[in-house]
């Protein structure tokens, strides 16, 4: 009969085994159907989707990231951080296994004489101690009616993935902060050029009014404004050595190394800016995106945490069995069979001064699943936001590089014919002067322009999930 109940309850167990207590909710459909720019062309690719080093050209720039994806101290943390998820993962799925524990264990009691249990061992035993000697083994299985484990595997799952997401984050991060600082190290080197070319403007042009003014045409103010201007032009080469230098010793902390020079082998010129940059669609762009991958497993997360909460309100079935040798004397304990023992136990217990702890612990479950569909939300937002800024960025920069450009180009005409006016005495030096000074911040401007574009254009791919392949 005991056998007959047995098995009627590990049959309700089997029937009960997969029943949910929770409905999962899914993710909001929240993505637009295009960008708010037009200029960038939409099609089936995405940028987002090709491995950084396609869309990167420059091989100097590849290897620095090469680097810093092995150095990089947040990255080794990334990697840290997955190790760790995947052991709590590996850990949860044994969640079905039933726990097992071995004991060995040997005792003497010796009671009191006066006492009832001295007297009887004594009067009965012939003896006036007792003893246990006991090994065995106790196992305990919790049947997973409610979806308890199975919430929890799929808990420990979503979060492992949560930090794999996490680690490309960092990647893609790591690989826009990189490009991006390469490129203003290439604009500080042009416009170190520049300093340096229109420096040797200044210090002819200042010879020639040395020479003006010791033949009497020009007054000693033509000399203290034109030798003003050279060392105007002069104090900007220290101030781009010296960002130069910072600059390197940014990119070398973000590659995981000590400050050190950057071998460069390309120029600003040499940097081509691409023309087709393919958005793709919105809803490609959910996919690639690691901060938006990674809300996704937070639902996950949060759907199996309710799932738990609502479980540990119901009745749990746990299923116990023991067994081994016991004796009360060492030369009888491995008197097999007559030393064996064994029990088989099944218990149900149901909660009942602890629900309303337990219902708050499902209201603040359910509370947190709701902050994480509001925090997908915001991360789309602020993934279009982005993305629509670096297309506005591309597009306007496209413009303004071309006017800048023209003006260069009428700028660098102007100074070659304030130069030549002025050998000739048609011109004075404040022509000159000033239209070595508007030719300087012409060039310096055009160089910060280019830069900006390709920095937009490295902020685009971040934008679309791209530089963690």
């Amino acid at each position: 009969m005991k056998r007959f109940n047995l098995i009627i309850i590990l049959k309700m167990c089997a029937f009960l085994v997969g029943c949910a207590v929770s409905k999962d909710i899914s993710l909001p459909d929240v993505a637009p159907k295009s960008f708010r720019t037009d200029a960038v062309q939409q099609d089936s690719v995405n940028i987002g989707s090709v491995p950084f080093k396609d869309f990167i050209k420059d091989e100097t720039v590849q290897n620095l990231i090469d680097t810093a994806l092995i150095k990089n101290h947040d990255m080794q943390i990334a990697l840290k951080n997955i190790d760790a998820a995947e052991l709590l993962y590996k850990q949860s799925k044994l969640g079905n296994l039933p726990e097992v524990k071995a004991l060995v264990s040997a005792s003497s009691n010796r009671p009191s004489d006066n006492s009832m249990n001295g007297f009887t061992l004594s009067q009965f035993m012939g003896t006036n101690h007792i003893e246990d000697y006991n090994a065995g083994v106790g196992v305990l299985w919790e049947a997973d009616i409610w979806g308890k484990i199975r919430n929890r595997k799929a808990g420990a799952l979503a979060s492992f993935l949560q930090t794999e997401e996490a680690k490309k984050a960092i990647q893609t991060r790591l690989v826009a902060n990189i490009a991006q600082g390469y490129y203003n190290l290439l604009m500080l080197d042009e416009q170190l050029e520049i300093a340096k070319k229109n420096l040797e403007l200044n210090e002819n042009t200042l010879k020639i009014v040395n020479l003006q003014f010791n033949s009497g045409q020009v007054t000693s103010l033509a000399v203290q404004q034109t030798q003003a201007q050279k060392l105007n032009a002069e104090k900007l080469i220290p101030k781009l050595e010296q960002q130069i230098t910072l600059q390197e010793n940014a990119l070398s902390v973000l590659i995981g190394t000590l400050p050190k020079a950057i071998n460069r082998k390309s120029s600003l010129d040499k940097m081509i800016i691409p023309e087709n940059l393919n958005t793709g669609f919105p809803s490609q762009m959910l996919s690639f995106r690691p901060d938006i991958k990674s809300a996704e497993f937070a639902l996950n997360v949060a759907n199996a945490k309710v799932g738990i909460a609502t479980a540990n309100l119901y009745p749990s079935l746990t299923i116990s069995a023991s067994g081994g040798i016991n004796s009360f004397k060492a030369s009888n304990w491995f008197n097999i069979p007559a030393s064996l023992f064994g029990m088989v136990a099944g218990g149900i217990t149901q909660p009942i001064f602890q629900r309303g702890e337990l219902k708050t612990n499902v209201e603040l479950a359910k509370i947190d699943r709701e902050k994480v569909v509001i925090h997908f939300r915001q991360a789309v937002l602020n993934a279009v936001g982005e993305v629509s800024d670096e297309l506005i960025k591309i597009e306007k920069l496209k413009e303004e590089y071309s006017i800048a450009e023209k003006r260069v180009q009428t700028l660098q005409q102007a100074s070659k014919n304030a130069e030549l006016l002025f050998k000739s005495g048609m011109a004075n030096y404040l022509e000159v002067i000033t239209a070595q000074g508007n030719l300087l911040q012409g060039e310096l401007d055009l160089a910060t322009i280019k830069t900006l574009q390709l920095n937009a254009i490295v902020g685009l791919y971040r934008s679309l999930g791209g530089g963690w392949k």
